[in-house]
């Protein structure tokens, strides 16, 4: 994929998260990678979404070196080259503080699948991290931050269950594609609405293996059948 046009996928997925109202102001941000190249493209800090253009993104390298641009890339910048270092199948993330998503986060409570509009999307409850130490806060946050979100996956695969919630923080939502990322971002919102009001009601039961596997195989295993066939 050429800049050009990683500038453009990366530009659509900002403008994609704000149409479905998962950022207010300047309360987010996308990213997305080239392999090939080594480098990342993110939203500028503070830009209004509104005012943003192709243009006006930042490229970098996977240690952060500046590479294009003239404004400051993203503050969460070194939590998305984290992950990128670490999961080697993502090519896009996102980071939001739409509202439920957040509200688990804060709560410090994993987001628990009880039915099978979450099961489509993720391989069961989308996980919380710890609370981060002083320490960690104190030096290096935005890089630590990535650090307990890596640590999280330990065990987990990262490309079945594409989100994370950072305690008492917000959403992180990852995809093979910066557009597959914020798809993610916004089906993880939906979800985590469901489940509050689920939980509201006296409801949640975690949805049985069974049916978490036929749902989330169905669009996603070797075998899916979900869609339309590709090409």
């Amino acid at each position: 994929m050429s800049l050009d046009r990683l500038r453009e996928e990366v530009l659509e997925a900002n403008l994609e998260i704000v149409r479905r109202g998962l950022v207010l102001y300047t309360f987010g941000n996308v990213s997305g990678i080239d392999r090939e190249a080594g480098l990342v493209v993110i939203k500028p800090s503070g830009v209004p979404y509104e005012k943003l253009a192709a243009r006006d993104l930042v490229i970098t390298t996977l240690d952060g070196g500046m590479v294009e641009g003239s404004l400051r890339p993203s503050s969460d910048l070194a939590t998305h080259l984290a992950l990128y270092r670490a999961f080697p199948g993502v090519g896009g993330v996102v980071h939001t503080h739409s509202r439920h998503a957040t509200a688990w986060a804060q709560a410090g409570r994993e987001i628990p699948c009880l039915g099978t509009t979450h099961a489509d999307s993720f391989h069961g409850p989308v996980p919380v991290t710890p609370e981060m130490t002083a320490d960690q806060i104190a030096a290096d946050y935005e890089h630590n931050t990535g650090a307990v979100i890596v640590r999280r996956f330990e065990g987990l695969d990262p490309m079945r269950t594409p989100a994370v919630l950072v305690a008492q923080h917000g959403p992180f939502a990852w995809g093979r594609t910066a557009a597959e990322a914020a798809h993610n971002a916004v089906v993880l919102e939906e979800v985590a609405h469901m489940a509050a009001l689920t939980v509201a009601l006296g409801g949640g039961q975690a949805i049985s293996q069974a049916l978490l596997d036929k749902h989330f195989l169905r669009k996603h295993g070797a075998g899916r059948y979900y869609g339309q066939q590709d090409g």
